[in-house]
């Protein structure tokens, strides 16, 4: 018992921890596109300032944005692991008396944990899938001030590349997050409760 109650604490400070590594690596990312936004806007005055500044300033945010997207899904794998086993040491608790089930019971199949119920889109409302939104939107407009601005393509046609990019960058970025966090989401409930619906 002491053993148990031990590794639900160690259980327990992982997944607080997640929570809490994820929300400073929002904020970082978030906070040095805003202050990139600002310095170009200060550039804007001088249009070759502002293209060598938008040239390092762009790029090296939307790598720092997928350094942060890769950790995020990362850390969420670690906060759904760390969850399951927590309920797994919940539901050995509640089989220890005839008393315990109303206390450390299992959560109700169909809404899951607390009443958040996990499913095969789930990945869509995660901060990772924030970032990976955001982020696609830089890329995008970086591709399409690039075509403006060096290639000297209309701005029609440029800013229809940086859309189109954009969009295909969307599309790969949300599968990766799709192929990282779902499999763990669904076998979770398969090992925790076989008989849940999948969505």
């Amino acid at each position: 018992m002491n053993a148990l109650g031990t590794e639900y604490f160690v259980l327990q400070s992982t997944a607080s921890s997640t929570i809490s590594e994820s929300g400073s690596r929002v904020s970082i990312y978030l906070s040095s596109l805003a202050s990139g936004l600002v310095a170009l806007g200060f550039s804007s005055s001088s249009p070759r300032a502002f293209a060598s500044l938008a040239f390092t300033v762009l790029p090296t945010v939307f790598v720092l944005g997928w350094f942060t997207i890769i950790r995020l899904i990362d850390t969420s794998v670690a906060n759904i692991v760390s969850l399951r086993r927590m309920e797994l040491i919940r539901a050995y608790y509640a089989a220890l008396t005839p008393m315990a089930p109303p206390y450390f019971g299992a959560d109700d199949a169909a809404t899951r944990e607390h009443g958040v119920r996990y499913g095969r889109w789930s990945f869509l409302f995660t901060m990772a899938s924030m970032v990976i939104t955001v982020n696609c939107v830089l890329g995008g407009a970086t591709i399409a001030l690039f075509f403006d601005l060096a290639v000297k393509v209309p701005l029609p046609a440029a800013a229809g590349i940086g859309v189109a990019a954009g969009l295909i960058l969307l599309a790969l970025s949300l599968r990766y997050e799709h192929g990282r966090l779902t499999p763990v989401v669904l076998s979770s409930y398969v090992a925790s409760a076989p008989n849940v619906l999948r969505d």
